[in-house]
């Protein structure tokens, strides 16, 4: 599928005579103009553009409350019109530069609108016909000029931006040149882009027709022909060129689609300011190459090369002082550190490597490698080797320090662990202040003169330690080295017959593994070669001493007979080994020599899922877009999985594989739809792995939205403190194109409050609960709310605090006093419950809280409103009175009521106006049962699909009126294949099944969207609740106050009536009420009535809504109506009206 761009180039090739063609009228650039908007148009603005634009506006107005705009072709309708009316209100000046005189008549009739003005608060609008140049002067200075795919035909672009920027005004000094373009054709040299966002995988479709073809055509090309007789032979063969270039699919029968990447790009009067940075720190000129060809493609503002710490600090101060980022080049293997119009910071003077002896350390662990960011693997391994030593690093000898600080997979992993596992230290010139910091274990005459000790090191070295790219430039790192090693290389090369012979012999390679010592590791190629599936292996064994080629203990004759003969074997150093990798050597005639180019992304596969993930791979293959595509399975476990998920950064450890998803193709290949292609499978094998994967690996993740998405799975539990630690070490977010760390990643914070008897688990369940989630990706904490009271209990009374915390018999014995001691606290603080909720819950800074030792009755309905960015829901855990009474250590012989009083509460289960979120009877012994509860009813609430449908949820500020940012729930079902994730979703979040239920009941209006999509896919009834007079009698009615949302319309009663058929439901029926939000309950209090009224049980009710507003307190809305035992459960929650 060809880019608009290849598109246009295309097109023009097929104008033979130059002197024919003349550039459109305006009524034809008109024609272009609407049918583009008419195709392109709302799927790419609604989905980037106008989030993007509002963004930026938003940003804006923390230092500038009125707003003045500058727009450059805006066409017959200014984009602005489409942002939020808060954001519109505090525009106060608007002025176009429109060439067209058509669209120059619309948008001055638009603008004078008398029924709506677009910009209700401007003092002037100015239109004017005629172009905008490098030279051309304005009446004004203006905080915001705007160009939204205007910038295509001009002369001088460059010119063009920087008379822009003249124009921005003084005061306040954030105002922005905003720049819509498609991504890949624009070129603004020696201008700093203050910061860029793309859309990758933006498309423009069009109908597959001549007429349209006919306008779409010269729009793209820029130009007619003059002569009748010739344009239309062009016409015609542009019509064949569409249809050559374009692509077709199911989805879109009889339409043609083309990429259109977009980028929105914003410059600011510091974009200038190259000059000043090189006049401090070496710029590179002439023919500089990176390794990285996608990086190699792109064109930053400047690449500086420093040759000292105090240079690097310069380059650091140069960028906080003008508001820019930076990229760094260390090996120049990521595609990441060149961006267009951003400086680039090569370290590749920085290549000294030093053994150390640390007299201090343990013995076995004296030996260090202090190994400075410009240096290469190979170069560490070979003066390391000459020393006796060496350190686990990757596989490539040019690969740089972006591999070891975030993670560095070799074939010491197994044996010795990553190479981030082997950082003890490191210098680092920090980006939030431009100080030269050192961390961890760093020689005294290898800090700098002027390093200091930050207080927070023991953040730093361990984010350092997996994410390092993040957090500040590296100067140098500490290596603990190991003894030196050699290896015994083994071949194997596998023709497979067909899928079942390809899945058989990966399975029986997985479980052949699974036996290998620590000193040994296999990696696997999957691959196609001469058009016939292939196999190969490669296992290494390393030691100290002296290695038999001959000794691997397991290459026997069962290993014969699963994966076939040896194809070679050798031995090995260090240094030997990085030339024994096979897709360097043996596959396709070799992918080394630069003969080929790759685009890749890796995820780590479990042990549990193998077989799903064999079966996805080997379909993935025998699908893809180039021959030279390969699959590449590194071989984990050992040393990797000792270390403890937050122990360091790299979070992600239990893996069987490391899989590396390669794009392959010649890089003689020029042809971008192909290139294209290759990236779009490899992202989509990515994805078809992600649910089986452990997570994915961050070295590869850059700015691109699309890995973004993968983000979100690269550092297992440990996400959420890094992105709090990024905004502490980067809070200028300087280093903006590394891995993505931010608060955007980030899922609402899920709060599990674990309620029960005395005896019945709550603990030793929640402890159980908090590590099946760590294992599946989410940092998870255990807090008793009680524990505070116990530490001032043993202070004011002499208890003893470890067995109050510790000991249950203890604690049993103290309870009485203990109940006592907290009932007084409460008499003289009445909020100190609440107080501390709160607090225990903003100090967590974890995905999931499970909050022990509540003793209020109906904690989720009282608790709520309190906290925000977080979902709360309960769980109480049972037992029946012989197993309470055996955990108790036979106090039961006291008599229930001593429990009741003790314990603060009775059962939730015997509560007669609650109903908990769920409830888990801990009766077995063994864990089986406790961790098949988290998988099926708690992990659900921390889906992806989830924050899929949060993202499809648009928040317009100060509507209906100011103050409030109205969330627009029914936006969802606007979005393709949200109502089925939303049914899909309430589905899997409810503990009984919907299937069984005897209807579904919806109410006017937003519900019935909702509800009727749920009735249609149980294939069950849906009875509809309406206001007054709309139904036929027979029919039930009650009368309803008025709901948070029309409270706030204008002629709105304060009562209403809802109606419903007197016989749509049976006494007795059981039923599921879907709506779209529940705020103040009011709406769902009527419904609640009417269905008792027609005979429905309050247990045989459940409900279900999209949004909750927990600001509102509805939960407690319904107990004081009597609904309280009604089970209730929302998709998303929101802060806020």
């Amino acid at each position: 599928m060809a880019s608009l761009n290849v598109l246009k180039t295309a097109l023009r090739e097929k104008v033979h005579n130059e002197a024919s063609i003349k550039p459109l009228s305006d009524i034809q650039y008109s024609e272009g103009f609407d049918l583009f908007l008419q195709h392109l148009g709302w799927e790419t603005y609604e989905q980037f553009t106008i989030p993007q634009l509002s963004q930026q506006l938003v940003n804006l107005g923390t230092t500038c409350s009125q707003i003045s705009v500058l727009e450059i072709g805006p066409g017959p309708k200014t984009v602005l019109a489409y942002l939020p009316g808060s954001l519109r209100q505090r525009i106060t000046k608007y002025t176009a530069f429109e060439p067209n005189s058509l669209f120059c008549e619309q948008l001055g009739e638009w603008l004078s609108a008398a029924q709506e003005a677009p910009f209700p608060s401007s003092e002037a609008t100015v239109v004017h016909q005629k172009p905008f140049g490098p030279d051309t002067q304005t009446d004004g200075a203006y905080n915001v000029i705007l160009f939204c795919h205007s910038l295509y035909g001009m002369a001088s672009q460059v010119g063009v931006v920087k008379n822009a920027l003249s124009l921005l005004v003084e005061k306040p000094d954030d105002g922005l040149v905003i720049v819509f373009h498609r991504n890949d054709s624009l070129h603004l040299d020696n201008l700093v882009y203050h910061q860029s966002a793309y859309l990758p995988d933006g498309v423009f479709r069009i109908k597959d027709n001549d007429s349209a073809l006919d306008k779409l055509a010269p729009f793209i090309a820029g130009c007619v022909l003059q002569h009748k007789d010739e344009r239309e032979n062009v016409l015609t063969e542009w019509r064949r060129v569409c249809r050559a270039m374009g692509r077709r699919d199911e989805q879109h029968p009889r339409q043609l689609i083309f990429d259109s990447p977009e980028v929105v790009i914003t410059f600011t009067r510091y974009s200038t300011s190259l000059p000043e940075l090189a006049a401090q720190v070496l710029l590179v000129t002439g023919d500089y190459k990176v390794k990285n060809k996608e990086a190699q493609s792109r064109n930053p503002a400047a690449v500086v090369k420093p040759t000292s710490t105090a240079q690097v600090q310069r380059c650091v101060q140069w960028a906080l002082k003008n508001k820019v980022g930076l990229t760094v080049v260390g090996g120049g293997h990521s595609a990441h550190c060149r961006w267009p119009n951003v400086v680039s910071v090569d370290m590749g003077a920085f290549d000294q490597i030093h053994i150390a002896n640390d007299d201090t350390r343990a013995e076995g662990l004296k030996m260090l490698v202090v190994a400075e960011s410009g240096c290469k693997t190979g170069d560490i391994i070979r003066q390391a080797m000459a020393a006796g030593l060496t350190v686990p690093l990757g596989a490539r000898p040019s690969v740089g320090a972006g591999l070891w600080l975030q993670g560095g997979i070799g074939h010491l992993a197994r044996l010795y662990g990553l190479g981030c596992d082997a950082i003890i230290g490191a210098v680092v010139v920090s980006v939030a202040s431009g100080q030269v910091l050192y961390v961890g274990d760093v020689p005294n005459q290898h800090r700098p003169s002027d390093a200091i000790r930050p207080e927070n090191e023991d953040d730093l070295l361990w984010a350092l330690k997996g994410a390092g790219t993040n957090f500040g430039i590296v100067i140098s790192v500490i290596f603990q080295a190991f003894p030196a090693q050699l290896f015994s290389v083994h071949d194997w090369v596998i023709p497979l017959k067909d899928k079942r012979h390809a899945k058989q012999v990966l399975e029986d390679l997985n479980s052949l593994i699974a036996i290998l010592p620590r000193d040994s590791s296999a990696d696997a190629y999957l691959y196609c070669d001469g058009g016939k599936l292939h196999l190969g292996v490669t296992m290494f064994r390393c030691s100290t001493g002296e290695v038999d080629l001959k000794a691997l203990p397991l290459i026997n004759e069962f290993v014969h007979g699963v994966i076939g003969q040896q194809k070679s074997s050798k031995i090995v150093d260090a240094v030997g080994l990085f030339d024994t990798e096979m897709y360097m050597s043996g596959m396709h005639g070799g992918h080394g020599g630069g003969k080929t180019c790759s685009f890749k992304r890796c995820v780590f596969l479990k042990d549990s899922t193998m077989t799903d993930a064999i079966s996805v791979l080997i379909a993935a293959i025998q699908d893809r877009p180039s021959p030279l595509c390969y699959f590449h399975l590194l071989h984990g476990g050992g040393a990797v999985s000792d270390i403890t998920p937050d122990a360091t950064a790299f979070g992600c450890r239990d893996w069987k594989f490391a899989c590396v998803i390669t794009g392959v193709w010649s890089c003689h290949q020029d042809d971008i739809a192909v290139i294209q292609s290759i990236v779009r499978w490899v992202f989509q094998v990515v994805m078809d792995l992600l649910p089986m994967s452990q997570g994915v690996y961050s070295a590869d993740l850059g700015p691109d939205l699309r890995d973004k998405a993968l983000a979100t799975r690269a550092f297992g539990p440990n996400r959420r403190r890094l992105v709090k630690l990024k905004q502490a070490f980067d809070p200028h977010n300087v280093l903006a194109y590394a891995c993505p760390l931010t608060r955007s990643l980030l899922p609402p914070k899920l709060v599990v409050l674990v309620t029960g008897e005395h005896g019945a688990g709550k603990d030793y369940c929640a402890k159980i609960w908090a590590s099946v989630l760590k294992t599946h990706g989410h940092s998870s904490l255990v807090v008793s709310i009680s524990d505070t009271t116990k530490r001032e209990y043993a202070a004011a009374t002499g208890a003893d605090l470890s067995r109050l915390l510790g000991d249950r018999i203890y604690k049993e014995e103290q309870r009485e006093e203990l109940t006592k001691f907290y009932q007084d606290q409460l008499q003289k603080r009445p909020r100190l419950a609440e107080e501390r909720f709160i607090k225990v819950v903003q100090s967590a800074d974890v995905d999931v809280l499970f909050i022990t030792g509540m003793r209020d009755e109906a904690p989720v309905a009282t608790f709520s409103h309190l906290i925000q960015d977080a979902k709360l829901i309960d769980v109480n855990v049972v037992a029946s009175p012989a197993t309470l009474s055996l955990r108790r250590g036979g106090h039961e012989s006291r008599g229930p009521a001593y429990h009741e009083k003790t314990s603060g509460s009775k059962s939730k289960v015997a509560t007669p106006n609650y109903r908990p979120s769920f409830t888990f009877k801990n009766e077995e012994t063994g864990r089986s049962m406790i961790r098949g509860f988290v998988l099926k009813r708690l992990l659900p609430f921390l889906s992806e699909d989830l924050q899929k449908l949060l993202g499809m949820i648009r928040s317009v500020p100060d509507f209906p009126r100011q103050g409030i940012e109205f969330r627009h729930v029914l936006n969802i079902c606007q979005q393709n294949g949200g109502l089925a994730l939303c049914v899909s979703l309430i589905r899997n979040l409810c503990p009984s099944d919907l299937r069984k239920v005897d209807a579904v009941v919806g109410c006017e209006a937003g519900g019935f969207i909702f509800a009727s999509a749920m009735a249609i896919s149980l294939d069950i009834r849906l009875v509809a609740i309406r206001e007054a007079n709309k139904l036929p009698p027979p029919k039930l009615s009650v009368v309803k106050q008025i709901s948070h949302i029309s409270s706030h319309t204008s002629n709105s009663a304060c009562r209403s009536t809802f109606e419903m058929d007197a016989n749509a439901l049976r006494r007795g029926a059981s039923v599921v009420v879907i709506d779209d939000v529940l705020a103040t309950g009011e709406t769902l209090v009527a419904v609640l009535q009417l269905l008792t009224k027609a005979g429905v049980e309050k247990e045989d009710i459940r409900v279900m809504v999209v949004a909750e507003f927990p600001f509102h307190r509805g939960r407690e809305k319904l107990r004081q109506a009597g609904f309280g035992r009604i089970w209730v459960q929302s998709l998303l929650c929101f802060d806020g009206e």
